[in-house]
């Protein structure tokens, strides 16, 4: 008999994040699924109705090659936690009779840690109670943070734009002859991979940014003027590259000491950080008289489908098809990943490990691979970050600007 399938989207979107759903989609059909649903919004969304037949959405012949180019999280989102059964198992009980109605045989989710722990919570009680249904978890975000896969997809495109617009954002310093200092802020709460992209811009036609700081390592004040200072000697212009998420030693992120206290989501996190750039450009400015520019790359970095990387669509859209595999094998409790086979040429192939441990952990950048000094990253960085950001998804062009899939 034919599996029923049921995918949602979940956390912040990326670039390809609709890549990984047409990979579900199209795999799960052409494995003579009976019908593929998608829940709006995310399990929240679910848990209120909202739940849309695929088949009908997707039906066009261009539909699919359009999804994969289109920004955003086409079903929609949400930030649901869920609670454990044992304190409210109303909530899976809704759930699993939502799953009977629509004879579902497996769910697949995609995104982040916190949506891998949806994931672990729903496999488990289905367990608990005896329930045929497989939970498969398919990665997602531009952080790059899940543990147990070689990279995240998602984190390739961000880094093609952040490398790409930092690259012009140093040649654009040049412009005056004047010292200046330049400080951009790159998205990353616990994990530098983001920030650690904007030495891709390093080539032979641009040095890269002169200093690169990551939340891995503590910011600590007098070295970093004393480092901005020493470059200001040597160059007119010097370009920083600052996760958001840079804090002290204490644990104070940069972005609070510059007024920008953010509210926290259900898996308490801040829903946004915002002012390390600022922050940083008002020290610099203060303490060293110079001129000084903050600029914040914000959601620009997850929404540039026009400059995804073809490696990266390609991939996204491969761990939504393993995930399907996955369900249709008998495997649940489980996530798709990304495992690296070769670096030259670049070979990855697709896996699935225990989601268990893959929920609410976080992988930051390896600190033997930031440089002495805590202000830059060295070269095992890029021989990793490099392959990942290849090749370009030409947009579908209408009327000047890119077509995309709306929901």
């Amino acid at each position: 008999m034919a599996m029923n399938f049921l995918v949602g989207q979940s956390g912040g979107p990326t670039a390809v994040i609709n890549s990984s759903l047409a990979g579900v989609y199209e795999t799960a059909r052409e494995c003579g699924a009976g019908r593929i649903w998608g829940m709006q919004y995310g399990i929240e969304g679910l848990l209120a109705g909202h739940i849309i037949d695929l088949g009908q959405v997707l039906s066009g012949g261009m539909s699919i090659e359009l999804l994969k180019r289109t920004p955003s999280s086409f079903l929609g989102s949400c930030r649901y936690k869920l609670p454990a059964p044992e304190t409210d198992e109303s909530v899976y009980q809704k759930l699993f009779a939502l799953f009977a109605a629509h004879s579902i045989d497996a769910v697949l989710y995609i995104g982040g840690n916190d949506s891998m722990d949806t994931i672990a919570r729903l496999s488990a009680y289905g367990t608990a109670v005896g329930s045929p249904i497989r939970f498969l978890g398919v990665p997602k975000t531009i952080d790059n943070d899940l543990v147990l896969t070689d990279h995240t997809p998602g984190f390739g495109s961000a880094a093609k734009y952040i490398a790409t617009v930092m690259k012009e954002v140093i040649c654009d310093s040049t412009v005056y002859d004047l010292h200046s200092v330049t400080v951009a802020e790159i998205m990353g709460r616990h994990a530098g991979w983001l920030a650690g992209a904007a030495s891709l811009a390093r080539g032979e036609d641009c040095e890269g940014p002169d200093l690169i700081l990551l939340p891995e390592v503590p910011f600590g004040q007098n070295l970093f003027l004393q480092r901005v200072d020493q470059l200001q000697k040597e160059k007119h212009n010097v370009v920083i590259a600052a996760s958001e998420g840079v804090k002290l030693k204490d644990g104070t992120y940069l972005c609070d000491l510059a007024g920008g206290d953010a509210p926290v989501d259900a898996f308490g996190h801040k829903a946004a950080l915002s002012g390390t750039s600022r922050y940083l450009s008002d020290l610099i400015r203060r303490e060293l008289g110079c001129k000084t520019r903050a600029i914040e790359l914000s959601t620009l970095q997850r929404c540039a489908s026009h400059l995804a990387s073809r490696t990266d669509v390609s991939e996204a859209y491969r761990v939504g098809g393993a995930a399907v595999l996955a369900a249709l094998q008998g495997q649940t409790g489980r996530m798709s990943a990304l495992k690296r086979l070769a670096d030259h040429p670049y070979l990855c192939g697709a896996e699935t490990v225990d989601v268990l441990q893959v929920a609410n952990r976080e992988k930051g950048v390896p600190l033997e691979w930031i440089q002495p000094g805590g202000m830059q990253v060295g070269p095992a960085f890029e021989a990793y970050a490099r392959p990942l950001i290849q090749g370009e998804m030409t947009p579908i062009y209408v009327n000047g600007v890119p077509r995309h899939m709306k929901s």
